[in-house]
């Protein structure tokens, strides 16, 4: 190898940065209930990414944030499901339009 010559670096796989900013903002967005669409897509994102990431014998990195990302994703889906129970549950008990008493 020649002087000055280096070697091309191990590659980010782009499904796990995506897997990773999708798991972000299901979490962000799991007020709205966006995380119950948003959380599988990141866990499915991050599950691919890391199968990429190991069967390409070292020429693919990211397998962190694939992890993170599959992780985010399922966190973003539990909490949309849940924020969505409790508003459900607080309507069932707020109920204003019950008739008054004579």
């Amino acid at each position: 190898m020649q002087p000055g010559m280096g070697y091309a670096g191990q590659r980010t796989d782009g499904l796990a940065i995506a897997a990773l900013v999708i798991g972000i903002v299901s979490i962000v967005c799991s007020v709205a209930c966006l995380g119950i669409i948003l959380g599988p897509t990141a866990a499915i994102m991050g599950f691919i990414s890391r199968q990429r990431i190991a069967t390409s014998g070292g020429t693919v990195g990211g397998g962190t944030l694939a992890i993170v990302g599959l992780v985010l994703g399922v966190v973003g889906f539990v909490a949309s499901v849940a924020w969505f129970f409790v508003v459900i549950v607080s309507g069932a008990f707020n109920n204003t339009n019950a008739t008054p008493s004579p």
